[in-house]
């Protein structure tokens, strides 16, 4: 399985429109951050979690040729707003997209983009999708990869991560109910949403992941959906522990299967 972490970055991404931060201004490459988002290839399968506003400029970027299916976390628009840009994968696929997601997030789907789902907007040019429901208790499969989704809560909104074998990705997180946590055990990596140092009403600080990963064991875990408030790339990366690592735009975690 690779792993390819497409984005990075929070809401706004980073740099910030207006911001003149000492991360905003930096020339490192990895203070670069597109909004959140993962591909992952493994068994021939080519699946990416969210379609982001960047969407488009991540696939190019990864160098991604083919996209067999989406997983939707939720339904904010840095995780949604590029649903669009799986129309190219349709042309060249001939083909549509399998998604899946809650009907929560369905609803919200249907709603931003209802030219795709409307039967009075149907034309050869639109995206073409087909949609698969996801329950946080019932695993989902997509040919032999087996799929285990973990609810965790964004405030009183409820999010979706996904277990795919060893490896583990949750997002937008800030408190889980121990029997979802149970999921998440003594993974080979888990890579988990850390928004900044400061605490935040509906993400893990930094502190707060740092301890959730403690208890949750992982060999490796790797932090994602980073604000501009968590400060330089290089300087926050050597104050970490010794298996935990900031994420970046362009990383690639492989790992035995």
């Amino acid at each position: 399985m690779q792993v390819t972490i497409t984005g990075s970055g929070t809401s706004q991404g980073v740099p910030v429109i207006g911001c003149d931060c000492k991360v905003c201004k930096s020339n490192d490459k990895k203070d670069k951050r597109f909004r959140c988002s993962v591909h992952i290839s493994y068994k021939g399968k080519s699946i990416v979690i969210d379609t982001g506003p960047d969407f488009r400029q991540q696939m190019l970027n990864a160098e991604i040729k083919s996209l067999d299916a989406v997983l939707f976390t939720h339904e904010h628009k840095d995780h949604v707003a590029g649903l669009d840009d799986v129309r190219p994968f349709n042309f060249s696929q001939k083909k549509p997209i399998d998604i899946y997601c809650t009907d929560q997030v369905f609803k919200a789907l249907k709603r931003e983009f209802h030219y795709i789902f409307d039967p009075k907007f149907q034309y050869p040019g639109i995206p073409k999708i087909n949609r698969y429901s996801i329950d946080k208790n019932k695993n989902i499969s997509i040919a032999d990869i087996n799929i285990e989704p973990v609810e965790v809560m964004h405030y009183k909104l409820p999010v979706l991560g996904f277990k795919i074998d060893g490896f583990a990705y949750i997002t937008d997180a800030k408190t889980i109910e121990d029997s979802q946590k149970n999921k998440l055990n003594n993974l080979d990596v888990l890579v988990i949403n850390a928004l900044r140092i400061k605490e935040h009403m509906s993400h893990f600080n930094l502190e707060e992941a740092i301890e959730l990963i403690k208890d949750l064991k992982p060999k490796k875990a790797i932090l994602t959906h980073i604000s501009h408030f968590m400060g330089i790339h290089q300087e926050v990366q050597k104050k970490l522990p010794e298996n935990i690592y900031l994420a970046y735009d362009g990383l690639k975690i492989n790992l035995k299967q």
